[in-house]
Formats: C-alpha cells, sequence, structure tokens
C-alpha cells in the first residue's frame, strides 16, 4: 500500500446545536429564482449520541463529515448548484427511542429538515424511520445495525447506507465457525440491535456447521461486564462472541482480557470501530477478526479523504464518518438532478443509482428494500508491534464482494 505524506492543521470541532455550513459564496442555481426548493433553503440535520457510548465512533466528528460533503458538493456544482442556501443541523438522541421520536419531529417540522443522518442505536432508528415516514421525509441511516430498517419496518422514506447486523455476522460469524470456531457463546446488549446481532450471527454460525450455546443478555449501557463474562465462559466455548459496540465494547474486552482467558476462548467482536481499537490499544484486541464497512488506510483514495477529514478534526475516520460524508453527498447529488428537495422526488432519484466513491465501491442503492449494497472487509486487528503508523490497526484479509455481503434483497421482508 502506497501512502501519501499525511498533513496535519489543528481545528476545532463544532459543538452541537444549529451549524450553519454553507451560506456562502457559491452560486445560486434555480434556488435564486424560487424553483422547487422548500424554504429556499436545504437542511441537513445529522441525530446522535454526541455525548454517550457512541460519540467517538459518530458523534460531533459525523457532523464534520457532513459539512465536508456539503463543501465538496458546492465546489463540484458552482454556479449550477440547485441551492445556494445549506444548513447542516443537529441533536443528540443519548441513545434512547423517546428522545430521537422527539428529536426527529423537531429537525422535520421546526428546523426544516428535508433529510436526517445517521441515528446509531437501532431503537431510535426505528423511531426515526416512523418519523420519516410520516413527515415524508428521506432519512439516511449510518450508525444503526438492525435489518429491520430494510426489512419489516422498512418504508419509502428510510435508507439504509453503511452496514448492518447481516453483513457482519456473514462476514464474522461465517469466516471463524468455518476456521474451526464451532461452539460458540454470545453475550449482547438487551435492545433492538444487540437482539438482532444475535439472531444473525446465530443463524450464520449454524449454517456454518457450528452452534450458538447460552444467549446472554446484558443492560444498555453498562460498564461492568465480569459476571457475564464468566458466565460466558461456562460449557467449553471456542469463541465467544460479544455484540457491543462503542464503549461498551471497550469495557468488555478490557475486562474479557483481565479475566485471563483470552488464551483458552478465542474472542469475536460483532461491531468494531476503528475508534474502539485506538480508545483501547491494539494489543488489546490484536488477532481479532471482524467486518469493516470501510478503513481509512485501504487504499489512496481513502486515505486522501482521511488526511482532509484529519485536518478538520485532527483524528482519523472511522466507517461511519466515511458513511456520513457519502450519504450526505449523495443525497446532495439527487436534489440537483430532480430539481427539488421534496421527499418523493429525492427518493426517486435515490433508488436503484449505483455509485462508486470514497465509501461505496461497487455501491448500488436497492430499489426493493433500500438497503445500500457494497463492498466490504473482513479485517484484523494487528499486535502494536506491526503497528507502523498510529491509527493504522488494521490488516484486511479479503474483500467481501457486495453482492455476497449483504442479505439477498428476496429475503429481506421489505414491503414498501
Amino acid at each position: 500500500m502506497r501512502h501519501t505524506r499525511m498533513t496535519t492543521l489543528a481545528a476545532m470541532v463544532a459543538g452541537s446545536g444549529l451549524l450553519l455550513s454553507a451560506c456562502g459564496s457559491a452560486g445560486g442555481g434555480p434556488s435564486s429564482g424560487g424553483g422547487k426548493i422548500s424554504d429556499d433553503k436545504i437542511v441537513l440535520a445529522v441525530l446522535n449520541d454526541q455525548s454517550g457510548v457512541y460519540k467517538d465512533l459518530s458523534g460531533p466528528n459525523s457532523v464534520e463529515a457532513v459539512k465536508m460533503a456539503v463543501e465538496d458538493w458546492k465546489a463540484k456544482h458552482k454556479d449550477d448548484a440547485v441551492s445556494k442556501n445549506i444548513e447542516v443541523v443537529t441533536a443528540d438522541h443519548q441513545n434512547k427511542p423517546d428522545i430521537a421520536n422527539t428529536k426527529a419531529q423537531e429537525l422535520y417540522d421546526r428546523q426544516k429538515a428535508d433529510i436526517i443522518l445517521d441515528v446509531p442505536t437501532s431503537s431510535a432508528a426505528l423511531a426515526v424511520a416512523t418519523q420519516a415516514k410520516t413527515k415524508k421525509k428521506v432519512y439516511i441511516n449510518i450508525g444503526a445495525g438492525t435489518t429491520a430498517l430494510t426489512g419489516a419496518q422498512c418504508n419509502k422514506y428510510t435508507f439504509h447506507w453503511a452496514y448492518d447486523t447481516y453483513m457482519l455476522a456473514h462476514g464474522t460469524g461465517a469466516t471463524l465457525t468455518k476456521n474451526g470456531g464451532k461452539n460458540w457463546n454470545v453475550v449482547y446488549p438487551d435492545y433492538a440491535f444487540g437482539q438482532d446481532m444475535t439472531k444473525s450471527f446465530d443463524g450464520q454460525v449454524t449454517k456454518a456447521g457450528g452452534t450458538v450455546g447460552q444467549k446472554i443478555p446484558t443492560p444498555f449501557p453498562n460498564d461492568n461486564f465480569a459476571t457475564y463474562i464468566t458466565k460466558a465462559a461456562t460449557g467449553n466455548p471456542n469463541v465467544i462472541g460479544t455484540m457491543h459496540a462503542g464503549g461498551d465494547l471497550i469495557n468488555f474486552v478490557k475486562q474479557y482480557n483481565q479475566a485471563g482467558i483470552s488464551d483458552q476462548i478465542k474472542l469475536a467482536v460483532g461491531l468494531m470501530f476503528i475508534t474502539d481499537i485506538h480508545s483501547l490499544g491494539a494489543d488489546q484486541f490484536k488477532g481479532v477478526t471482524f467486518t469493516d464497512a470501510w478503513y481509512w488506510n485501504f487504499d489512496e483514495k481513502n486515505r486522501a479523504w482521511a488526511d482532509k477529514f484529519q485536518e478538520k478534526t485532527k483524528t482519523r475516520p472511522s466507517f461511519a464518518h466515511a458513511a456520513n460524508y457519502s450519504a450526505a453527498f449523495n443525497y446532495l447529488e439527487a436534489v440537483q438532478e430532480a430539481g427539488s428537495d421534496t421527499g418523493d422526488d429525492v427518493v426517486a432519484k435515490l433508488e436503484g443509482k449505483k455509485i462508486d466513491d470514497v465509501f461505496l465501491r461497487n455501491g448500488e442503492v436497492r430499489k426493493g428494500d433500500h438497503r445500500v449494497i457494497h463492498d466490504v472487509y473482513l479485517a484484523e486487528v494487528k499486535p502494536q508491534s506491526e503497528v507502523k503508523e498510529e491509527w493504522d490497526y488494521e490488516k484486511i484479509v479479503a474483500t467481501i464482494p457486495a453482492a455476497e455481503a449483504f442479505k439477498p434483497e428476496a429475503e429481506s421482508g421489505c414491503s414498501m
């Protein structure tokens, strides 16, 4: 892998609240004459965890990624841009579905958001999907994993951009089982994401010839996993799978290593972000195999964008940051093509679209269920001795093609 040189510039990350991103000097385009742009501006809203266990993996830096997308889109279209007025607003849902539901209503109604982006925490994500359907406004989910967004609870206005539990299980669960990890116990956070992850991993492990014995729920969020780890170690499993993410995953892995069982039982991580590895250190995760939706140092194209991101944020991007950039940019492209930010018009331009950008390789927005498929990667965490550059923690073992990585559309269970 050839590396370009990194340039680091200090930049303050913007806080929550109203973030004006684009009322700048780019040309007016159709909106200057009234056009079909509502309120004479386009409003992109980022709704996510700004202060809790998922703050680092997405949080404020996803807002920065969306602002980067606005800047790049305006630079591309200049005077031909469909609108010169673009706002980026944000809110913190605190990983609570009731708060997410209220915030989504406020963003769509009071702040006139044309799209809501991100929304980690599957229970929160499903609440926002209901609001998007009711308001007939676009919603592109990045941070949640539940397959229900493109399955039983799919709707015309909701798109799932980055990953889901089927993709994670298909990569990690099936691979580890085929490589000898036949007997699993799974520990999961007891809400929609963890339940869906456990179901998906159970299916893929069983399909690959293994078995999942214990399925152990934990509170969410949680900081003490010792009892659950001890329970998961009983019954002679080859693999303990943790379905936690963000701060919960960091606490789980730290306590797993302290339990002194890592030499006897392999740890499988259902969902991992590079920010998790950075927080705890590569040696805490060394040898762990997981499925990644995107990696900043995969190739020169990714690295060039990651360098720009680092100039803004002083950190390397997770896949959630890159996916929010991609989703925001392609949403604006759809608005440009439609000449309108009306939900139905934008949806018509997104459906069936094939995309190849910094995040989506061999990407396609499936029309039937709005699952966005793309290449994903089987990765392994390097030991610290092999980490030659800060943040370069992953070895990409294999690329899983887009057509294989996600549940087939015919099996999604979506009926719009």
